[in-house]
């Protein structure tokens, strides 16, 4: 008999349990902060839409490649909730951008705006002003015409802005004009830094605290019912790892998409310059799902293991714990490249985040 290698303090199965359900409520609320994102601004410039739809491939590639595998049900559910909201994401670019595939560029207009905004260092007369040349040489005389015409359009039409209504000593000396409320400031000032990291700080942790929770309920209620039940429960064979070739191949594909899916985003940041209308929130979510999951699939204790120390009747065979954790990695391969790929490249995504963050209105 060959004894699995001894954990101390650290349940393998319950570490895999918090970290799936961890990651579970991360991904059922993944999608929510950009679409509330998209509804605040009334816009979805922001978000790439080669990225939506490479990414709803993605997901229709990993229910194929869940149902064939025979992966637990839980993720095969999860999978089709992430198919829906991929919907309902892409739905919502249509909507405010109309049924095109193309990334948002920016306009003539808005380019010429830019180039004409004047600031600070902007050339008091334009490039292009044509200024009057003189034909001729002027004169003592003509100078003076000048500053007597000049002075007699001064006192003309400093005598039309005056009102008369207020000569009348019935008429008080008030302005008609009523004054403008200043802006408001809230209006107008952006949000600071260390609100944004509060608040999306808050939201992952209570995120991360319901999955956690999850966990504990379900497992509680789990020991509460096998309570209930006294007889014994000897089994003697255990379900092999198997492999499916068309899940392995449905595997990969989904990976494959799963990492081409943001290059299209990186790309579109970097050609704008600014991450403006993509929720930070919404790739924070997408990290820690595939940082948990991934750590879920690693944290595998092996069958006979499991066995041997509920009901301490059997223990694994000599080198049987070892193949079988490393059958389970590779049946999980696909998966594992697909949430770890991707989880560096969000990485990218948060550098630009910080590289354009000035560019942000």
């Amino acid at each position: 008999m060959y004894s699995a290698p001894h954990q101390v303090g650290l349940d393998i199965e319950a570490l895999s349990g918090i970290c799936g359900s961890i990651s579970i409520a991360c991904w059922i609320v993944v999608f929510s902060p950009q679409i509330i994102e998209n509804f605040r601004q009334h816009s979805a410039d922001g978000l790439s839409l080669i990225f939506i739809v490479i990414w709803l491939a993605g997901d229709v590639f990993n229910i194929l490649g869940a149902v064939l595998q025979g992966v637990i049900p839980t993720m095969t559910i999860l999978a089709v909730y992430y198919t829906l909201a991929d919907i309902v994401l892409l739905g919502q670019c249509f909507y405010y951008r109309g049924f095109t595939l193309s990334d948002a560029q920016p306009t003539t207009s808005d380019e010429e705006a830019i180039v004409d905004e004047e600031t600070e260092e902007s050339p008091l007369l334009a490039h292009n002003s044509t200024v009057a040349k003189p034909t001729s040489r002027p004169t003592a005389a003509d100078a003076d015409g000048n500053r007597r015409s000049s002075s007699f359009s001064s006192f003309h039409s400093h005598l039309n802005q005056v009102d008369a209504t207020h000569l009348s000593p019935t008429k008080p000396v008030i302005s008609s004009k009523p004054t403008s409320d200043p802006p408001s400031v809230s209006a107008n000032t952006p949000t600071s830094p260390f609100r944004t990291f509060l608040v999306n700080t808050t939201a992952l942790i209570l995120v991360c605290a319901a999955g956690a929770l999850g966990w504990f309920l379900s497992t509680r209620s789990s020991l509460g019912q096998q309570s209930h039940n006294t007889a014994p429960v000897l089994v003697e064979e255990t379900e092999a790892i198997r492999f499916d070739l068309w899940g392995q191949i449905f595997g990969y594909l989904c990976a494959v998409l799963y990492l081409g899916s943001r290059v299209p985003q990186l790309l579109l940041n970097y050609r704008r310059k600014s991450t403006e209308g993509v929720s930070m929130l919404f790739f924070l979510f997408a990290c820690v799902g595939n940082l948990t999951y991934v750590m879920s699939i690693f944290a595998y204790e092996p069958e006979c293991a499991k066995l041997g120390r509920e009901y301490r009747t059997m223990q694994c065979e000599e080198g049987e714990w070892n193949s079988d954790y490393r059958r389970y990695i590779l049946v999980n391969t696909s998966w594992l490249i697909g949430s770890a790929g991707t989880l560096l490249l969000d990485m990218m995504i948060f550098a630009q985040f910080w590289i354009y963050r000035k560019n942000v209105k």
